[in-house]
C-alpha cells in the first residue's frame, strides 16, 4: 500500500527540516539525495529492508544533515532553492501531497498474520504520536554554516588577548568537537567567531588535525550541540581572501610579480609582493582585470587531491605546513589559478562584488605590499569617505574639488601663526623675567603657570632671571590635566626637591646642572608644590598667572 507519512514537518528559507519515529534509531541508515531520502535497515531475520520518501524538490545532499534520538530521526534538508516555499501536506485530493512513504519494503506484509498486524499497528501507533508537538522550533537562523556535532573533549585553558593595546590573559576552556564548521585560524586567514550552544566561542587554533574552540563555559563530553559561525565575519573573510587568490594569479600572470605571504587585517589587506616597485599603472590594470573576471562570473571550485597526483606539482603553493597529513585542498579559480589553500572562499567571483586597490607601500627586504579591499569592506570605505567628504564641505565652505587647495592654504596660515605665536611668548618670557628682576620685593621663589607655552618658555625664564638664589617653578598646559614643569635654582636644592615635585604631579622628569623638568599629569597639584618650596626655601614667594 502507498500512504502520505505521519510526520513532523517546518518548512523554513534555506531548510526543510523531517522528523520521523522509528522504533530504534541506532539500526536505521539514511541516505539523503538530490530528490528523495532513502532509509534502509536489516530485521531480526537479517533481511534488508528499503523504503524512499520522494521530495517535492531537489535539495543539497552535502549540505544536509541529520540527528538521531532512540526513537526518532530529524533531517535537515538543504534546499536547492533557497527562499522558495514548499508546499503544504494536505488530504484533499487537489492539492496533492510531494511526502509520501511506501510500506511495502519496511515490513512483509504478504502473510498477514496477527502478529504482523499487531507490529503495523505498533507502527502506526508511533507515527501517530509524533503528530501534535506544539509549536515548531525556530529555525530561520540556520544555515550552511550550522553543524550539529558532539563535544569530544573539555580542558581548562587560559588565553591572552588585546584589546587597545591593552593585554590580559583570560581563564576559559579549550573544547574539542568531534566535527566543526568554525575555521582555525590558518594561511594569512584570521579565526572564525561563533556559538556553539549559547556559549561564544572567542578563539579558534589548530592543533594537529584538531580545532581548539577557546570558550568561557565548560561542556560536558558526549553532549551534542550546534555550532554556529559568526556569518558577517566570515563573509568579509572569504571575500577578503578569494581576493587576495584573484589579486596575485593576475599581477604574476601579467607582470611576473610573485606573492611571498599577505596579511588579512581588521580593516584593509596587504599583500606583499616580490618586486622593488609597482608603478601607478600597473596596480590600475591589476585593478581593472580583477573586477572584469568579477563582472564574468568566475567559478570558484574546491577540490580535494593527494599529493601523488600529477597535479600536485602544478598548483601554486608556498608549501605545506610540516604537520600536515592526508589529501591537499585546491582552490581553483576557473581558468585564472589553482592553489593550495586551507582558508574559506566565495563559490563565485561575483560574490567578490568589486575589489578596490587603495595604493602600494614599500615593504621589507625590497618589496613592495599592495594594499586593497574586497566586497562589503570597498561599500563600508566608500560611505566614511563620503562622510568625510560632506564634513569638509562644510567646514571648508566649498566643493570636494577644491577641499586640497583649501587645507593647504589653511596649514600654510596655521604655520605662519605658530611661528608668530613663539616669537610672542620669547619676547613674553624676557619681559616676565625682566619684570621679576626689576621687583624690590621679589623673593627666593618664583613661581608661574601659564597655560600656553613650552619648554622654550620656561628656560628663557630660568635663563633670564638665574639660578645663584632664587628657586624657579614654572608650569605650562592645562590647569586641570597635562602639561610640562620646570624647577630650577641652587643644585642642592633642585636636586633634593625635583623628584619630589615630579611626584607631586604624578609626572616623570630628569635632572641636569641645577635644573629639573619634565612631564606632569596633575597640573592641578601646582598648589601642594608651592607649599613645599616655601617650606624648604623660608622665604616670601612671587606667584603669577
Amino acid at each position: 500500500m502507498r500512504q502520505n507519512a505521519k510526520t513532523l514537518w517546518y518548512d523554513r528559507p534555506r531548510y526543510v527540516f523531517l522528523e520521523f519515529c522509528v522504533e530504534n534509531s541506532r539500526d536505521v541508515k539514511v541516505d539523503i539525495e538530490d530528490h528523495k531520502v532513502i532509509f534502509s535497515c536489516i530485521n531480526e531475520d537479517n533481511i534488508q529492508m528499503y523504503n524512499e520518501i520522494q521530495l517535492y524538490d531537489r535539495v543539497q545532499p552535502k549540505d544536509s544533515r541529520e540527528k538521531r534520538s532512540d526513537r526518532s530521526i530529524t533531517c535537515f534538508l538543504r534546499k536547492w532553492k533557497e527562499k522558495v516555499a514548499w508546499p503544504r501536506l494536505t488530504k484533499e485530493n487537489h492539492k496533492p501531497s510531494w511526502l509520501a512513504v511506501d510500506f511495502d519494503n519496511w515490513r512483509d506484509w504478504d502473510s498477514e498474520e496477527e502478529g504482523e498486524m499487531a507490529m503495523a499497528e505498533h507502527y502506526l501507533d508511533l507515527i501517530n504520536s509524533v503528530k501534535d508537538k506544539g509549536a515548531p522550533p525556530s529555525m530561520d537562523d540556520l544555515d550552511d554554516l550550522d553543524l550539529m556535532t558532539e563535544v569530544v573533549s573539555c580542558s581548562p585553558a587560559k588565553l591572552k588577548t588585546e584589546n587597545g593595546g591593552k593585554k590580559e590573559t583570560l581563564s576559559g576552556f579549550n573544547v574539542i568537537l568531534k566535527d566543526t564548521v568554525l575555521f582555525p585560524e590558518g594561511g594569512g586567514q584570521p579565526d572564525d567567531r561563533g556559538f556553539i550552544g549559547e556559549v561564544p566561542v572567542l578563539r579558534v587554533t589548530r592543533q594537529g588535525p584538531d580545532a581548539v574552540h577557546f570558550v568561557s563555559s565548560p561542556l560536558d563530553p558526549g553532549t551534542p550541540v550546534l555550532t554556529r559561525v559568526d556569518w558577517d565575519r566570515r563573509f568579509d573573510h572569504m571575500q577578503q581572501h578569494s581576493g587576495q587568490h584573484l589579486i596575485t594569479a593576475i599581477a604574476d600572470s601579467l607582470y611576473g610579480f610573485k606573492t611571498t605571504s599577505w596579511e588579512l587585517g581588521r580593516q584593509r589587506s596587504f599583500i606583499e609582493l616580490d618586486t622593488p616597485t609597482v608603478t601607478n599603472e600597473q596596480t590600475e590594470t591589476i585593478e581593472k582585470l580583477v573586477n572584469e573576471k568579477i563582472r564574468q562570473r568566475v567559478a570558484v571550485i574546491v577540490r580535494v587531491i593527494s599529493v601523488e597526483d600529477p597535479e600536485f606539482d602544478k598548483v601554486r603553493s608556498r608549501g605545506l605546513p610540516d604537520d600536515h597529513a592526508g589529501p591537499v585542498r585546491i582552490i581553483d579559480i576557473d581558468g585564472v589559478d589553482a592553489n593550495m589553500c586551507c582558508g574559506t572562499h566565495v563559490s563565485n567571483l561575483s560574490d567578490l562584488q568589486v575589489i578596490k586597490i587603495l595604493g602600494t607601500e614599500k615593504g621589507k627586504k625590497n618589496k613592495t605590499n599592495l594594499i586593497f579591499l574586497a566586497g562589503e569592506r570597498v561599500l563600508k570605505h566608500a560611505a566614511r569617505s563620503y562622510g568625510t567628504e560632506k564634513a569638509l564641505t562644510s567646514l571648508l565652505k566649498n566643493g570636494p574639488e577644491e577641499h586640497v587647495e583649501a587645507v593647504d592654504k589653511l596649514q600654510k596660515t596655521v604655520r605662519l601663526l605658530q611661528k608668530n605665536n613663539l616669537t610672542l611668548l620669547r619676547d613674553l618670557a624676557v619681559l616676565t623675567a625682566q619684570s621679576f628682576n626689576s621687583r624690590t620685593d621679589r623673593g627666593k621663589i618664583f613661581c608661574l603657570h601659564k597655560k600656553e607655552g613650552d619648554n622654550e618658555f620656561m628656560n628663557i625664564i630660568a635663563n633670564e632671571i638665574g639660578t645663584e638664589d632664587t628657586l624657579v617653578f614654572l608650569t605650562v598646559g592645562d590647569e586641570k590635566g597635562a602639561g610640562l614643569f620646570l624647577l630650577s635654582g641652587p643644585a642642592e636644592h633642585v636636586e633634593k626637591l625635583g623628584p619630589r615635585v615630579s611626584e607631586i604631579l604624578d609626572g616623570k622628569g630628569a635632572g641636569k646642572r641645577g635644573r629639573f623638568q619634565g612631564k606632569a599629569n596633575k597640573m592641578s597639584q601646582r598648589g601642594d608644590v608651592e607649599k613645599l618650596l616655601l617650606e624648604v626655601m623660608n622665604g616670601p614667594c612671587l606667584t603669577e598667572e
